[in-house]
């Protein structure tokens, strides 16, 4: 376990205030902020290279807020690697290796026994990431904190190495907390997500929740939503409506049907708004398009007109320009086909209610 109550630490002129999250015990944390928000202060307070000036640091069921690094039970990448440069690339993955046979499975498992005998000045930024987390996780640490540790690595080689990282997770469960920049990276490893910011954590939870449901604009901004808009919100139902499906929704929670006005476009959500001015946020992903009106559970639908396509991968993005309001939808290439999507097109943007988050 990963455990901070207001945890507050100073390192040169800035300063880490008031964090408090928990990643629980043999769970995956990945934290999320714009650069300078204090990601690699956070790790090294963990850590204890920088002291907390209060606050408790639990790790595992101990109290290690004062305890000295070396007492900490954890190991810790950096995204530059820092490889002792007077030893080889097998000698420093075997440093504190807990036996030889890990060292032999962490360098196959890595791909770097090939490199065992150079030194580690003759590697690339890639190879040396790679060393270093093969060094880390010999020493079995309980506590595992890596930071951007695959920035690095060609797209292909990061895949490999996160799906290594992620194996040896699944079979040892020590808890984890992961650094990364990379969203798609951290909804697909990460049981936790904090969003950081400035030394302050804006928002945690499950990663799903905070990507699909963030706190404020501001971090929906900042994780990619394309659809924020202001508006007003007026609730219109008292009580959960009728097109809620049963178990979705949250009994600590009063679910109202919402109308929420931005521009010319009127659209119904779910949630406990109250009347007044609001965001409200809707990705991508959840919009569909269509030639025609869908007869479907679609509560929201606008017709409108094509004004951009911007291919990504198998992802293209669509923008929709519905009565002068831009609305973009995250549409596969094989969809662009059968739909004859270009611009200019008419076409019809839809999104359920409950892809509607308000905040």
């Amino acid at each position: 376990m990963i455990a901070l109550h207001q945890v507050c630490a100073r390192a040169g002129g800035f300063r880490l205030v008031d964090v408090s999250f928990t990643v629980p015990q043999g769970g995956y944390g990945v934290v999320i902020g714009p650069a300078g928000a204090g990601k690699t202060t956070l790790l090294e307070t963990i850590a204890g290279v920088v002291r907390s000036t209060s606050g408790r640091i639990i790790l595992g069921d101990e109290d290690l807020t004062h305890a000295p690094p070396e007492s900490r039970r954890l190991g810790i990448v950096y995204q530059h690697a820092y490889l002792f440069p007077h030893l080889s690339v097998r000698e420093n993955v075997a440093y504190g290796a807990v036996s030889d046979s890990i060292v032999n499975e962490l360098s196959e498992r890595f791909g770097v026994n090939a490199l065992a005998h150079r030194s580690v000045d003759a590697l690339s930024g890639g190879e040396r990431q790679l060393v270093a987390i093969a060094r880390t996780l010999a020493r079995r640490p309980e506590v595992l904190l890596l930071d951007e540790p695959f920035s690095a690595l060609d797209p292909r080689t990061r895949t490999t190495a996160r799906r290594i990282v992620r194996a040896l997770y699944q079979e040892r469960r020590f808890t984890v907390l992961h650094v990364t920049h990379d969203f798609a990276e951290a909804g697909m490893l990460g049981d936790v997500a904090i969003v950081l910011d400035k030394g302050r954590v804006i928002q945690a939870g499950n990663p799903a929740d905070v990507f699909r449901k963030p706190a404020s604009p501001y971090i929906a901004d900042f994780l990619g939503a394309e659809n924020v808009f202001v508006g007003e919100a007026r609730p219109i139902r008292p009580v959960s409506p009728d097109w809620l499906a049963s178990g979705d929704a949250d009994e600590d929670q009063v679910q109202r049907a919402v109308a929420f006005t931005t521009g010319a476009l009127t659209f119904y959500a779910l949630g406990d708004a109250r009347s007044g001015r609001m965001h409200a946020v809707i990705r991508a992903e959840e919009v569909s398009l269509s030639t025609e009106p869908s007869m479907s559970s679609l509560q929201n639908q606008f017709r409108g007109v094509i004004t951009e396509i911007a291919p990504a991968g198998a992802i293209t993005r669509v923008t929709v320009d519905a009565s002068g309001t831009p609305i973009v939808a995250a549409v596969t290439a094989r969809s662009v086909r059968e739909l004859e999507l270009a611009v200019g097109n008419e076409v019809v943007a839809g999104f359920k209610a409950t892809a509607v988050h308000l905040c």
